[in-house]
């Protein structure tokens, strides 16, 4: 089974663009964590009976403005005795339309989050569905190019900042949508074959479909057709495509329940049978 988090890299092996150089952030053993909107309010307790020592939060790259909004939430963070996971995200247009400008000045937006003090950056988020980047244009090596300009902005400013591959949204509709999505296994190919492993800490990783415990392999009422279902298959899947020679890092992971909510609306009715009472038991044994 893949580890979700090693204290130390496997030893570089060729691909892609030759050897890779062991992770030059501190990644040590299994720790846990949260995404929140606002650092405040009975979250930070909750978070800290439960043993949580990271706040993640997502910040939003606009062209023309600063880091303050991120520089702030890690402040916050930090104060109230956390880690800082910044994940960065930005607008699919501002990609298409800026060029390599834009890139340039996204990668100097994470420098800036990193000197602030950001102990870890996710660069960009689910690079692999047209919600979050151009059409047509979504590949592997389009993303590789983005995180090779952001590594090294944010090692230059703070070299304990962990730099994390995006995790790609888990999907298998590239054949139904072609040039809208890229399926996960296929566009996390794509960023090893372009050299893309040289330029993280950590893989991320997204697992929030699941309906049934983290420990099985099959038994989904949807059909085990597809391992994104299963939290074990998933991660195996990306640990044998990356070959071992990164940690993988769950930046999002949840179980959907409309139990104290109204109703799920036809899109989110997968999850209509899943009770507080599981999410909670499998959020529990996730951690395990």
């Amino acid at each position: 089974p893949a580890p979700i988090v090693a204290t130390q890299a496997a030893a570089p092996s060729g691909g892609g663009f030759g050897a890779v150089a062991p992770p030059s952030g501190s990644i040590g053993n299994f720790e846990l964590g949260g995404h929140v909107n606002n650092v405040s309010g009975q979250a930070i307790g909750a978070m800290q009976r439960s043993g949580m020592t990271w706040m993640k939060k997502q910040i939003r790259f606009y062209p023309g403005h600063g880091p303050q909004p991120a520089i702030e939430f890690i402040n916050a963070a930090h104060a109230a005795g956390f880690k800082a996971l910044v994940g960065t995200v930005g607008n699919p247009v501002d990609v298409a339309g800026g060029g390599e400008a834009y890139l340039r000045e996204f990668a100097n937006w994470t420098g800036a989050i990193a000197a602030a003090g950001a102990d870890a950056i996710e660069v960009w988020n689910e690079p692999n569905i047209d919600r979050e980047w151009p059409r047509d244009q979504i590949s592997g090596g389009n993303y590789v190019n983005m995180l090779r300009l952001s590594y090294q902005a944010i090692k230059s400013a703070n070299g304990s900042t962990m730099v994390i591959g995006a995790a790609p949204s888990p999907t298998g509709a590239e054949a139904a949508f072609p040039g809208q999505v890229v399926n996960d296994n296929n566009w996390l190919r794509q960023v090893v074959n372009a050299g893309g492993l040289n330029y993280m800490d950590c893989l991320g990783m997204h697992y929030n479909e699941g309906i049934v415990p983290p420990n099985v392999t099959s038994g989904d009422p949807r059909g085990d057709n597809y391992y994104t279902r299963f939290l074990t298959s998933f991660l195996n899947e990306h640990w044998s495509i990356i070959g071992g020679q990164r940690p993988i890092c769950i930046t999002e992971l949840g179980y959907l329940t409309p139990e104290g909510y109204p109703p799920l609306s036809q899109y989110w009715a997968w999850g209509q049978n899943t009770t507080v009472a599981q999410q909670a038991a499998w959020l529990a044994q996730a951690a395990s």
